[in-house]
């Protein structure tokens, strides 16, 4: 049995397909095929089960997966207090974002890892905050930025800055935002995110509030999406507070003053990474980022 045998089995495992995880590893499709078949005669079980939907794993598949990912995660500690012990840090960290990269402090991150750590690597993921959390939970990211209220109890969680959501409004609305009620507001059409977004559930609650079935005019998978179409006159959004403020300036949009929702700007890892690993050091880059 080979780190690498493990490593094609967690990927089929969590692509559910052999093309994707051939993919995923830069490696043949026979090549993956064989990695499962070695391990599957090694172990004397059948670890898939092929469906017409895919790889599926079978009850003995499900109970080794857990054991091959805290395999793997064992190997990884060795590997970074090995480069620890070099002085050194390397690998590969892939982070999920959920806005702007200016919003993020990406580039003092980023800075701060090219001068002390080079051998780091970054590869950046854009996805709403649920997506983030459930990618950071599942492995396929090791870390990454998110809006929410909530302390995952399975996640190591840094709040970094609280975070301000209103109500933009259509900028033709600008003379009167201040005299609209929350029926009137309610009334309008709407620029909604994905399910999983924390604006969402925030406009969710904006609406139980008024009584009322959300009107969706259009949907948007980014901020700078709902921006532009609040500014094209589509309908309301939901956007933090200095963008929508700077909309306002820019003649794009009014800010609604009668309603305000309040999160948290954070940042998530699995709590099992190694100190003094990629990871950590991501984390501390971060964490200056943002004193």
């Amino acid at each position: 049995m080979e780190l690498y045998q493990l490593r094609t089995f967690v990927t089929v495992a969590r692509e559910a397909n052999l093309t994707r995880a051939a993919e995923r590893l830069f490696t043949s499709l026979p090549a993956v095929s064989a990695q499962v078949k070695a391990l599957e005669e090694e172990f004397g079980v059948r670890l898939f089960n092929r469906t017409s939907r895919g790889m599926a794993l079978t009850e003995a598949g499900e109970r080794l997966r857990a054991e091959a990912e805290r395999a793997l995660e064992a190997a990884e500690r060795v590997k970074a207090a090995a480069a620890s012990a070099r002085g050194e840090v390397s690998g590969t960290v892939r982070m999920g974002t959920v806005t702007d990269p200016l919003s993020l402090r990406l580039g003092e991150v980023l800075v701060r890892l090219a001068e002390r750590h080079p051998g780091v690597a970054m590869h950046l993921s854009q996805a709403v905050s649920g997506a983030v959390l459930d990618l950071v939970r599942r492995g396929e990211l090791d870390c990454g930025y998110l809006l929410t209220e909530e302390t995952p109890a399975d996640l190591a969680l840094e709040r970094l800055s609280p975070v301000a959501l209103v109500v933009a409004l259509p900028a033709r609305l600008a003379p009167r935002a201040a005299a609209l009620g929350l029926e009137e507001v309610a009334a309008m059409p709407w620029i909604c995110m994905p399910p999983r977004c924390s604006t969402r559930s925030h406009l969710e609650r904006l609406f139980r509030e008024a009584g009322r079935e959300p009107r969706f005019a259009l949907a948007a998978d980014t901020e700078s999406s709902v921006r532009s179409l609040v500014a094209s006159g589509m309908g309301a959004g939901i956007l933090r507070r200095d963008q929508a403020e700077a909309a306002e300036r820019a003649g794009e949009a009014a800010v609604w003053p009668a309603w305000q929702g309040d999160t948290w700007l954070c940042w998530a890892s699995r709590p099992l990474e190694p100190p003094g690993g990629a990871v950590a050091t991501v984390r501390e880059a971060v964490l200056e980022a943002w004193r």
